[in-house]
């Protein structure tokens, strides 16, 4: 199962096309490498950490950026 919890116990999971989503993401956020966006099913975690750190956002915030798909400029 690829859920992961954010502080407030809200399950997270990735869905849809992440290749589309990660180009999504680099072109709203140009700071963000491929290397940032790498994702592994059930790595959710380590994905969330790597963008927050990049964006210095929350965890929580760019959980809400991918769930909700606000990645349209």
């Amino acid at each position: 199962m690829n859920t992961t919890n954010d502080k407030a116990g809200k399950s997270f999971k990735i869905t849809g096309d992440w290749s589309v989503q990660s180009k999504n993401l680099k072109n709203k956020f140009p700071q963000l490498t491929t290397e940032d966006l790498k994702y592994t099913t059930g790595q959710e975690t380590e994905l969330v950490k790597r963008v927050s750190a990049r964006l210095d956002k929350k965890p929580e915030e760019v959980i809400g950026i991918i769930a909700k798909g606000n990645l349209t400029k």
